[in-house]
């Protein structure tokens, strides 16, 4: 297996690859797409295209359509969205099988009048083809041949809709069946999804009462699933959102490797397709930047957390397969050396840091901060904490006159998990230059570590005096081996247990709670974000503080099921005051590393291999 050969075949059958909308469906070889709109006939309004988390329908005046996300099979067997809008509601459920898609439209509230259903059948991406409506039909004329695509339910006629291409509308006035190959009734479509839904309920079952926990994170990276046509690629950006206001897609770097990660519970095609094409959007100059647009723009000017190597090796640990390892351990050693090249200080300790950088796009991130304070913040994924708060930026290194406990934590563990992944593929010429740069970082780090308090701190390079803004970035010194545990415990008991610094009901805080930012609640200042209690877990598991990690994986379970529960929404971060996630305006509602919170807590269940456990002899 390689991994080209890997990505034709997953992108191959019916999927549900959603592009713009959660209720398209996409036949991938052919491009030939169907898209699923409504007309309501109160006001007139009309639903083009569902996302969730919008704040305003394009289409119409507020309010937006509310989408309830709904299970999403990694296989597309089986989904759900449930949306309310305009005074209704409607679930809309899809099942696939091959190359064949049945779709089931149910009204479950309906207006006095019932709402027009739109079936609209179109093209993407340029693929050659034509689509035409024949009586209650419509056949897609692609390249593989003719599609035919059939409906239920009463026929209904309105040219004053914004539709461009055949299209067959009925009224939404009981259950509607969509079916391709084969021609279904509501009834035979209402069996064939029940049993679709059973099937994907079993699958739940396997993780016990940890189950919803399950469907929440193939949930999450299902519906933010996407395919490139561009790069010919199948990808899981952050959110839609985030990627409709990027040209397209936007890929984040530390968020996909996560995601890589994350799908390694239940899909190992996605998986690798997430760690691999964040990996290609490596720059010339060896680093996997910030971001990357479909517009072809990079964040040249910096990286992000270098979690890269760790989440190949936790991948591996799942799938134990080598050929992936190969495939990407070269170029996660080159970003390896460019960290010690150019964020590592003569201590061994780290900066964050930004680059002077040609403006060839003219977007605000390639100007807005960089090769400044902001643009090295950037790097951190941290963009706004109270940590970076007036540190000096030094334009002769590029770096923030900061040394910093939690890059200089991550980069012991990328030179852990790199010198295992050489061991298991045979590299052994490369151990000795990282365990070179590893002795280096764990040495720096020590320099960190303030004894009178019993805990690591960030220390200013200007002054040579300890910042004593803490953040859970801290808890990443718990990466080196050179922690011993009497400080492990220390650690635990004097900061972790802390209620004025991090302990509460709602936590990790991005800053402790008794920082002066903590009740702005607002992104990094504050609020509860999922990678920083991931990481932590993650840290936590090379020690013996079973208690912490219990802890911290079920407060993570508890805040994440808050608002899942609720709301269907996998948010962006929480507050660490009352757990809601719907109180700020910037914590985007379905932005699928919320879902780590569940990760932990599958983890500590033993549905995942331990964490940071040395592979078996002889791998």
């Amino acid at each position: 297996m390689n991994y080209a050969d890997l990505k034709r075949q997953y992108i191959r059958g019916w999927q549900t690859w959603n592009v713009r909308s959660v209720l398209s469906h996409v036949h991938m070889p052919d491009g030939f797409a169907l898209n699923v709109a409504f007309k309501e006939y109160r006001e007139g309004h009309y639903l083009k295209e569902t996302l969730v988390g919008r704040f305003v329908n394009e289409y119409g005046r507020e309010p937006a359509e509310t989408a309830f996300p709904g299970a999403h099979a990694f296989d597309g067997s089986y989904t759900e969205m449930r949306l309310t809008w305009c005074g209704m509601e409607i679930l809309v459920e899809s099942a696939a099988e091959g190359d064949d898609l049945t779709l089931l439209i149910t009204p479950v509230r309906r207006q006095v009048r019932p709402a027009m259903l739109v079936l609209e059948g179109g093209f993407l991406w340029g693929r050659p083809g034509w689509v035409e409506k024949q009586g209650q039909t419509l056949t897609g004329h692609c390249r593989s041949g003719d599609r035919t695509v059939y409906i239920t339910g009463t026929p209904m006629e309105d040219p004053n809709i914004p539709v461009q291409t055949a299209c067959l509308c009925v009224a939404l006035d009981g259950p509607v069946a969509v079916s391709t190959g084969v021609q279904r009734t509501a009834a035979e479509a209402q069996a064939l999804i029940a049993a679709k839904r059973a099937a994907h309920g079993e699958n739940c079952a396997r993780f016990g009462d940890l189950g919803g926990m399950y469907e929440a994170v193939e949930s999450a990276l299902g519906w933010d699933t996407v395919y490139d046509a561009k790069n010919d690629r199948v990808i899981s950006p952050v959110s839609r959102l985030w990627s409709i206001s990027s040209g397209g897609y936007v890929l984040f770097c530390w968020d996909n490797f996560f995601a890589g990660f994350m799908a390694s519970l239940g899909c190992r095609e996605l998986a690798y397709s997430n760690l691999r094409e964040i990996l290609n959007e490596q720059t010339p100059a060896g680093f996997v930047p910030n971001l990357a647009y479909a517009t072809g723009q990079v964040s040249a000017d910096r990286s992000q957390p270098p979690v890269g190597s760790a989440m190949l090796l936790e991948t591996y640990r799942v799938f134990r397969e080598k050929w992936i390892v190969v495939d990407m351990y070269g170029d996660l050693l080159r970003w390896n050396r460019w960290f010690a090249q150019q964020r590592m200080n003569p201590s061994g300790a780290l900066c964050w840091g930004s680059g002077e950088i040609p403006v060839l796009y003219g977007n605000r991130w390639e100007t807005e901060g960089v090769h400044d304070r902001y643009g090295a913040a950037l790097e951190s994924g941290l963009d706004n904490s109270p940590m970076y708060d007036g540190i000096p930026f030094n334009k002769a290194t590029n770096r923030l006159e900061l040394e910093d406990v939690g890059l200089t934590g991550l980069y012991i563990l990328d030179c852990r998990s790199l010198i295992e992944l050489a061991r298991l593929i045979g590299r052994q010429e490369d151990i000795p230059e990282l365990q070179e740069r590893l002795d280096a970082a764990r040495a720096g780090l020590e320099t960190l570590w303030d004894e009178a308090r019993g805990f690591y701190y960030n220390r200013r390079t200007d002054t040579g005096e300890f910042s004593r803004r803490i953040a859970p970035t801290n808890f990443y010194a718990l990466f080196s081996p050179d922690v011993t545990p009497e400080r492990q415990r220390r650690m635990a008991d004097l900061h972790y247990f802390n209620p004025e610094e991090f302990y509460g009901e709602w936590m990790l805080p991005s800053i402790a709670r008794n920082d002066p930012a903590y009740p702005e609640q607002n992104y990094w200042r504050g609020r509860v974000w999922a990678p920083l209690n991931f990481l932590v877990y993650l840290a936590l598991a090379r020690t013996e503080l079973q208690d912490v990690r219990r802890d911290l994986a079920q407060k993570s379970a508890r805040l994440f099921m808050k608002e899942w529960t609720e709301h269907r929404h996998v948010h962006e971060n929480y507050s660490a005051i009352t757990g809601e996630g719907c109180d700020s305006g910037n914590s985007d509602k379905f932005y699928h590393w919320g879902a780590l919170l569940c990760v932990i807590a599958l983890a500590d269940a033993g549905f995942l291999p331990r964490f940071g456990q040395p592979l078996d002899d002889g791998e």
